[in-house]
């Protein structure tokens, strides 16, 4: 029988239900993943593996099948009662010494996909060279199974619910008892996604009130793709507009990024809330350390690192090279232009429900509104605007066109001399007044991602604009 190649893009693999995210498939990663594991056991790892699901069609099911999956290939496995966010399991994995452990999650995706997050032995996303040896082994062993009711009998199955100690240990990353008597009234808008629940949990018992939005178990996920992004908002941010809080989240399909509103309805950026979270950090919470940020992440990082003489990592796209920095230590915050954020004394992964935690914290410390603390912001650091389309690019044309941008850079971003041409994850202009225009491919698909900052929105758009107009120039 022929199969379609299997790829692990920026976060572990992921594709369509019923056309190539099979159980055949499932298992035969599944069987890769143990085989990998076994021939290469992380040092003073035990023979543990974690496994968790999202809400999707088919999810528990998919998990269930992995799990016998690892069960038959003599690991103990840890399986989630019920969906569960992605850094419950990754917090699990690193609690139980395991070898790893899987997410069975598309993430932000539309609801007829589904995916296999891979996650190391340190709790986060698998690096690049774990992920090519799990696709080196595809198809190398028959799969061996054995079967859900054999495995939980014989306690090589153990179900469990993995949410009471993650919540336990991100509670006491957060200044908790302050978040508890500040009687923030907020809202959670969690996309239909498994983070529903998560903040009356955390919040029981406490003076804070929490509404929370679209929280049914839905796997078309209201007809939206579970993404932390302002589209996805319009529902919601009607409500607040006749009703408002002080502030919203918002979470992802698998809860772990963060998006945000304001507590009328006004969507911040994902990169407004990362720049929020990092002055607070700097200023409220006195931390200091590395920064790491995705190179497609606002520029407005930079000055605040400047300013504070803090270093400042850039790495490519894709949580898992955060991770690794994260690994060799005294990083302060991690983030990506998706909402992804990293926390220290945690695990090297990005963590919706805990950046969440932390804007609480934030609101309860400065006792200012989220847009009055923008406003400082931008009073001290300048305007910072951003956009990004996705269009679709034929695969086989991407190679020239990155070729052609590396060797004719435009001279100029809207009258602004280039300073910088980076081209280690796609191609990025830079100019001197720090507006930047990206190209970049999808790791997995026939899309290309144009990304732009700059002043204004005008000013972004016009780079878009230029961006699309390098597209056809192949």
């Amino acid at each position: 029988m022929t199969h379609l190649p299997i790829k692990f893009g920026t976060d572990g693999w992921r594709a369509v239900i019923a056309e190539q995210f099979t159980f055949t498939n499932v298992e035969r990663v599944a069987q890769a993943t143990a085989d990998c594991w076994a021939a290469n056991p992380a040092p003073n790892t035990q023979p543990i593996a974690v496994v968790g699901y999202d809400r999707r069609f088919l999810s528990d099911e998919f998990a269930q099948r992995t799990a016998e999956v690892f069960a038959g290939n003599g690991l103990q496995v840890i399986l989630s009662t019920e969906p569960v966010p992605t850094p419950a399991v990754s917090f699990a994995v690193k609690e139980a010494s395991a070898r790893g452990g899987v997410m069975i999650t598309a993430s932000h995706n539309a609801a007829s996909f589904n995916g296999f997050k891979l996650k190391a032995h340190f709790g986060g996303s698998a690096e690049p060279a774990l992920c090519q040896s799990v696709e080196a082994l595809l198809g190398r062993s028959p799969v061996r199974s054995l079967s859900f009711d054999e495995a939980v009998r014989t306690k090589r199955i153990l179900i469990r619910d993995l949410r009471p100690n993650y919540f336990a240990s991100i509670k006491r990353l957060v200044d908790f008892p302050l978040i508890a008597k500040t009687r923030l009234r907020f809202a959670h808008e969690p996309l239909f996604g498994v983070g529903a629940g998560c903040f009356e949990t955390l919040l029981a018992g406490t003076r804070c009130r929490v509404t929370t939005f679209n929280a049914a178990h839905d796997p078309n996920f209201g007809g939206i793709n579970p993404e932390p992004i302002a589209r996805n908002y319009t529902r919601t941010a009607a409500a607040l507009r006749k009703n408002p809080h002080d502030i919203c989240l918002v979470t992802d399909g698998d809860a772990d990024r963060v998006g945000c509103m304001d507590g009328h309805g006004r969507a911040l950026s994902t990169h407004q809330v990362i720049c929020l979270l990092l002055q607070h950090f700097i200023a409220n919470r006195r931390g200091r350390g590395r920064v790491v940020k995705a190179l497609t992440t606002t520029s407005m990082v930079d000055k605040i690192c400047a300013v504070h003489g803090l270093e400042l990592v850039e790495t490519g796209v894709g949580f898992k090279y955060i991770a690794a920095e994260m690994l060799k230590g005294n990083v302060l915050l991690g983030f990506e232009e998706s909402g992804g954020i990293g926390f220290p004394g945690h695990i090297p992964e990005r963590d919706g429900i805990l950046a969440g935690l932390m804007l609480l914290e934030l609101l309860g410390t400065e006792r200012q509104s989220v847009n009055k603390l923008l406003a400082a912001l931008e009073k001290e650091y300048g305007p910072h605007r951003y956009g990004r389309i996705d269009t679709h690019f034929p695969l086989e044309k991407r190679d020239a066109l990155m070729a052609f941008c590396k060797t004719h850079p435009p001279a100029r971003l809207q009258g602004s001399p280039l300073i910088d041409v980076k081209t280690y994850d796609g191609v990025k202009f830079i100019a001197s007044n720090g507006s930047w225009l990206m190209l970049r491919g999808s790791g997995t698909e026939p899309i290309l991602r144009i990304y732009a900052e700059a002043q204004s929105e005008s000013k972004v758009q016009q780079l878009l604009r230029l961006g699309v107009r390098l597209t056809k120039q192949v």
